[in-house]
């Protein structure tokens, strides 16, 4: 009977985070939460903050509850969301609390940084998709603020990575979180020294960069001691970056693509953001992937996720925290019975407006594009959801259409992974509007991929096509067949005319 092997993900998203323990018999994983808590911003005077210290002090809850139950593991993996960081400074201090991606210090940033570098040259370095709140406009907004934090530093941790210090006390930069600062260079894996000297931006913070399912360093004995750990506990970078765990964990299996080919399935990354794009093996920074605003981001094994951050389900959760507000608390189920139950196609969305990026009202905010767009706002909770549920799949087949054109392939299957595969009536949306099949799950995609990395890492799986097998053979899927096509072919028409390329 083949060893079974025990690891823990402590997996980290923009809502909420859990420990989920995974057991994997060389065959199948099982997969079992130990804790779960709920995440969020946390204003204090003018500033949007993370809450650190909480979040940790929840990650040690899940060691601790791991560790009552299983005497030892074989590893820990920390996964977050990208772009954010902290600072630490001497001896181990440190510098604040990191700050969210959402904060408005970055606002007037795209054009400060473009006096100094030009657009196509960032893009031509980096090849990464233009986000306001990339961590390369976050430093700079402390540069030009006049920060005292930049000076005291002494390395920049992304937040996955900053975690992991607090746990190991050994200071890394993992290289798919790393590489969603629009400060590395995919091509060369390393920091990119000619950003660094035309933003005036202090290239000595940035850390040395080590590859996922690489040994971080050991538990500290004073965490042990803490959480009730007493045999020695090797803490393992993953893909930190929560995309790129999730990525790793599409059951995407059958013989693989030639040398050089392009792959005939996309993935999409479903939750507070949705993230849509295909696996390369090298980064592709073309004219096109700059004009429709395409990212290259670092995967697992060697490959390059080619891919487009759009809003998500974000429209949705905001809309929900404002009725909230105004004591009408609905649950999730029940808005999407009620968008179901709603007339299909009354109005459109761009989903990636920047109106709608920042915390507030979102209903309002939705009612004003659809003024300014000349169409009849949702006068109501379904109809507003299913005016965001139908926009995004609609947003998923135009980025498909153009994903196809940039890497030459036809995109046969849609493989929608992680919480947002939950949601069956987006998931039959984007099977319609894209007209190709979707393939749900697995639900808890980005803890998959974190275990099984952790296991790639200690030698028991040997290839990333494994690792796949491995979830196809352990986690059921849901598809999702096209049906009633035209009347979403009818309604790209309209959706064309609200992107911008």
């Amino acid at each position: 009977m083949a060893t079974t092997t025990d690891y823990l993900a402590l997996d980290l998203g923009a809502e909420s985070g859990r420990g989920m323990l995974g057991r994997f018999d060389g065959e199948r994983l099982g997969l079992e939460e130990m804790h779960r808590f709920p995440n969020g911003p946390v204003q204090m005077l003018d500033t949007l903050y993370w809450d650190l210290p909480r979040l940790f002090d929840e990650m040690k809850t899940a060691i601790g509850k791991t560790a009552a139950v299983k005497g030892s593991l074989d590893g820990i993996g920390v996964d977050t969301w990208g772009v954010d960081f902290g600072l630490v400074g001497r001896n181990d201090t440190l510098l604040g609390n990191p700050v969210h991606y959402r904060d408005a210090r970055t606002e007037g940033m795209f054009d400060a940084a473009f006096k100094r570098i030009s657009r196509d040259r960032l893009y031509e370095i980096t090849g990464l998709q233009f986000l306001p709140f990339n961590t390369v406009y976050q430093l700079l907004a402390l540069k030009l603020s006049g920060s005292p934090l930049l000076d005291s530093a002494e390395t920049l941790l992304m937040m996955p990575d900053l975690l992991g210090w607090l746990l190991t006390g050994e200071r890394a930069g993992e290289r798919t979180d790393s590489s969603t600062t629009q400060l590395l260079d995919p091509r060369t894996g390393e920091w990119s020294d000619e950003i660094c000297r035309a933003l005036d931006l202090p290239r000595n913070i940035l850390p040395r960069l080590i590859d996922p399912g690489s040994e971080l360093g050991m538990l500290r004995k004073s965490v042990a001691a803490e959480v009730g750990v007493s045999q020695p506990l090797t803490v393992i970078a993953p893909p930190t970056h929560d995309t790129a765990s999730a990525v790793a964990a599409v059951p995407a299996v059958g013989p693989p693509a030639a040398p050089g080919a392009p792959p005939d399935w996309c993935y999409l990354s479903s939750g507070t953001w949705s993230l849509l794009g295909v696996e390369v093996g090298q980064p592709v920074i073309t004219p096109e992937t700059q004009r429709y605003n395409f990212t290259n981001e670092g995967g697992v094994a060697g490959t390059t996720r080619l891919l487009k951050n759009i809003m998500g389900l974000w429209l949705v959760q905001e809309s929900r925290r404002t009725w909230a507000r105004a004591g009408n608390e609905m649950s999730y189920e029940q808005l999407m019975a009620m968008a179901m139950s709603s007339r299909p196609f009354t109005a459109l969305i761009d989903p990636d407006d920047p109106s709608f990026l920042s915390h507030g009202d979102m209903p309002s905010r939705i009612a004003a594009f659809c003024k300014r767009t000349g169409q009849t706002p949702p006068d109501a909770e379904g109809p507003l959801v299913r005016t965001c549920l139908e926009s995004l799949a609609l947003k998923y087949r135009w980025t498909i259409e153009r994903l196809e054109g940039i890497v030459g392939t036809k995109i046969k299957t849609i493989h929608i992974v992680g919480g947002g595969s939950k949601n069956t009536l987006l998931c039959q949306f984007a099977a319609d509007a894209c007209g190709r099949p979707v393939h749900g799950g697995p639900v808890e995609a980005t803890a998959i991929g974190n275990i099984l990395m952790q296991a790639l890492g200690r030698g028991r799986l040997g290839s990333l096509q494994e690792l796949r097998a491995v979830v196809a053979r352990s986690f059921p899927v849901t598809v999702y067949e096209p049906r009633n096509t035209r009347a979403w072919d009818d309604a790209a028409g309209r959706f064309e005319q609200l992107v911008k390329d």
